[in-house]
């Protein structure tokens, strides 16, 4: 039997920016079912290949495909599969928290009572019950990404793709935002994240990919990329250790 269709294929996918290359002609593929972390340095092109991957910034080369459709060539058909988490993206945080759902959710065509009745259990699965009529601009970082990842999921999406979920989000949400994940992709769904933290990677990712210099150095079952090491100093062997701290011997003297 034939292995099912990736969630997500993408071939020689490229970006440059003026004399910059963010994303070296990629090829990577996320299986159906994964909850797949995307590490790497800063710069390493993580931002831009999940917003060329969906239908965010459009590649200089290359293709992805998003459950068996191409995001650029139908992209309305790929986006109603999909659910985004961007990193830094404004809101319309004039909004409340409930109004902010509820628009994301009409935005995609959904009947208002079926809108209204997944907004309502969002906000209580994610702990913004008491929020819901405040205004977003008013949200801490953590419940700014709740609400967020509300609006992801409000369409029933069978992708999520969240960057940096976990950045500024204290550890009662963080644990809040995992559970939902977890159930997520407990049903089938496929969730692709990237993130900075090594450790919440390992612990939860069940494959992962390391990306630096806009290319993927290793990609895999999570076990298979880390050889027998941890994440972090597999991480680091395929990118590099930190570089020796020469100087500041000032900070090194001990106080009166």
């Amino acid at each position: 039997m034939p292995s099912p269709e990736p969630a997500v294929s993408l071939r020689g996918l490229t970006k440059r920016f003026d004399d910059v290359v963010a994303v070296d002609r990629i090829d990577l593929d996320v299986p159906r079912g994964a909850f797949y972390g995307l590490v790497g340095p800063n710069g390493a092109g993580k931002t831009t290949t999940l917003s060329m991957a969906t239908g965010l910034l459009r590649p200089d080369a290359g293709t992805a495909h998003v459950l068996g459709v191409d995001v650029w060539d139908d992209p309305v058909a790929a986006k109603s599969r999909i659910g985004v988490l961007p990193d830094g993206l404004r809101l319309f945080d004039r909004l409340t928290g409930q109004q902010l759902v509820t628009y994301a959710g009409l935005l995609r065509g959904m009947d208002r009572e079926l809108v209204a009745q997944r907004v309502a259990e969002l906000l209580t699965a994610l702990g913004l019950t008491d929020a819901a009529d405040k205004l977003v601009i008013d949200y801490s970082a953590g419940m700014t990404k709740k609400v967020t990842l509300a609006c992801a999921l409000v369409h029933a999406p069978r992708l999520l793709v969240l960057d940096e979920p976990f950045e500024a989000v204290d550890p009662v949400s963080a644990r809040t935002i995992r559970g939902i994940l977890e159930d997520f992709a407990g049903s089938g769904g496929t969730v692709v994240l990237s993130s900075h933290v090594m450790e919440l990677v390992e612990r939860i990712c069940t494959d992962v990919a390391i990306l630096a210099g806009g290319v993927v150095r290793a990609a895999g079952p999570l076990d298979d990329v880390r050889g027998g090491m941890s994440l972090e100093d597999r991480f680091l062997d395929l990118v590099g250790g930190a570089a020796d701290v020469e100087g500041l011997a000032w900070l090194r003297t001990s106080s009166d």
